[in-house]
């Protein structure tokens, strides 16, 4: 779902967006321009992603397409199944040219692995390159220019020194084209940020929210179940181009 004047802040009720499943998204855009203090909103739905998930991945005429793994379930897309060496991807047909916008992803991660053995992720995704399967998280490479990783197996704690941080980890990547995500140190030469997020077989609902308003990149995240918003990532300057296309893709591993 997409909202009008992107630049709210704080605390929101989580109550009321719109659901999509295990690794996959609503997505919420804002449109910001000029106004973006204004606190009228407005869904974009030609960038949302919602129940009943009509034409997903099948009808021409639809909205999104589906890729690898992910199927249309009942209740949500699942992007991979609780198996290992999966990967699926969902990714929207329609360019956003938005100058500011904000996304709202309503998300679960489940399975039957112990605690902090389970893998690999999911990323949300705008990109120009659509529909590209690959090995970040289920996509390419490369991919100019953003990424958000909610990582879920902490792989440079093979490599020491151990990382301090706690997994599952959200963290955003910003890419020319010329970058390349480390899997091995999970991402940290080119993370701009990030936090810990225990994300994993919750009751309650999850959420995260995107927010690109005056190149300002923002991520808060609503997971404990107390329908408050905490502050992820936050950093000024980024420069995201307009026409691009957003996505989510998800991988299992070794582990799932």
């Amino acid at each position: 779902r997409a909202r009008r004047g992107a630049e709210r802040r704080g605390k929101m009720a989580a109550a009321g967006r719109w659901r999509a499943g295990l690794a996959l998204l609503a997505v919420a855009l804002g449109l910001g321009g000029a106004g973006a203090e204004q606190t009228e909103e407005h869904l974009k739905r030609e960038h949302s992603l919602s129940k009943p998930y009509q034409g997903v991945g099948s009808a021409s005429s639809g909205l999104w397409d589906l890729l690898g793994n992910a199927m249309v379930m009942t209740q949500f897309i699942r992007l991979t199944p609780d198996v290992q060496s999966k990967q699926g991807a969902v990714w929207n047909r329609v360019p956003c040219y938005l100058r500011d916008w904000e996304m709202q992803v309503h998300f679960k991660i489940h399975g039957q692995g112990k605690k902090n053995l389970n893998g690999d992720g999911f990323a949300i995704w705008y990109t120009k390159d659509r529909m590209q399967p690959g090995p970040v998280f289920g996509s390419k490479d490369n991919p100019p220019p953003l990424g958000v990783f909610v990582d879920t197996y902490p792989n440079e704690e093979k490599h020491p020194p151990p990382s301090e941080r706690v997994f599952p980890y959200i963290s955003a990547m910003v890419n020319n084209g010329s970058l390349s995500y480390d899997h091995e140190r999970d991402g940290r030469p080119t993370e701009l940020g990030g936090c810990t997020a225990m994300v994993r077989n919750l009751q309650h609902d999850t959420f995260l929210v995107i927010r690109y308003v005056k190149r300002r990149l923002t991520v808060l995240i609503d997971i404990d179940g107390k329908h408050e918003w905490r502050d992820c990532i936050d950093v000024p300057g980024v420069r995201l181009p307009r026409g691009y296309y957003f996505g989510t893709s998800s991988v299992t591993g070794d582990l799932s």
